[in-house]
Order: C-alpha cells, then structure tokens, then sequence
C-alpha cells in the first residue's frame, strides 16, 4: 500500500517546540522511523510538511490523482480552522486516520478535520503515528476486500 502522511502546521518544529508536552523526538527522526516501519510491513510511506494549508490541500489532490491508498496526518496547527482542508477530505473520499501526539480532548482542542476521519489516534506520543498507520492499513484491507454476496438464490 502507498500512504501519505503529512505533517501539518508547526510540526516541523517537534523535538524543539514545547518538548514538555511534545517530547524531543525530531521531525526528521519521527519521519525516518515511520518510513522503516511502512517498509518493515512492506508498505510505502511519503512524507509531506508543510506550514501553509493551502499547500497540504493540494498534496492530497495530487495523492488522490497518483492513486495513494490513503492519508495519515496530523493536521496539527491546522486542526483549529482547517475548513478547506475538510472540505478537500471529504471530497477525495480516501482512507484517512488524524493523529496526534497529545490529547486533543484534554488540551481542549476541537479539530474540525477529525469528523471526517476514519479513525483517530490521540494521546500517545510517536506510538500514536504507528497506531494510527497500522490502522490505516487494516482500513485500507477491509475496503479492498471483497464483501460477500447479500442476495440468496
């Protein structure tokens, strides 16, 4: 399976930003173990960072048209006001898991983009990127599979 992930706002700041609450693990470091597990289950995983939404939203287009199997992303600073980047989620109808490092629910953050999620992962550091992958993957299989005939003859 081929799966985006992309990092959203301030998320290439981890290791540095506010390590209290996010931990010290760097983007770079977060990112090259996510692509070796991706590999170590023979699946493929591309990383996309970005600061800027409108950027993020046409990644996911470009994903979309390059036949990905689904999206993992932490919309991170987009969470708050990232309408357009629903709107984009809804409208390319790909398998998608939001996750977070940190309980968005116990920091009170709403995430406007979680409702059209088809899973979410919060609240456990870099193990929520991997959680939330392998979930991906096990989403992605079941829609693959092919479901069982309902009619009887």
């Amino acid at each position: 399976m081929r799966i985006l992930l992309i990092q959203g706002a301030n998320m290439n700041w981890l290791g540095r930003r506010e390590p209290e609450i996010y931990g010290l693990t760097t983007a770079d470091a977060l990112e090259k173990i996510l692509v070796r597990h991706a590999m170590r289950t023979g699946h493929s995983l591309k990383v996309f960072q970005t600061n800027i939404e409108g950027e993020a939203i046409n990644r996911i287009y470009r994903a979309k048209d390059e036949s990905a199997d689904g999206l993992l992303m932490n919309p991170a600073g987009f969470s708050y006001a990232g309408h357009a980047l629903r709107d984009c989620l809804k409208a390319v109808r790909m398998p998608y898991v939001e996750v977070h490092m940190t309980n968005t629910e116990k920091r009170g953050i709403h995430s406007v983009t979680a409702c059209v999620a088809d899973g979410f992962v919060a609240g456990m550091g870099v193990t929520s990127y991997f959680a939330g992958f392998d979930g991906l993957v096990e989403i992605i299989a079941r829609r693959a599979a092919p479901h069982p005939s309902t009619s009887s003859g």
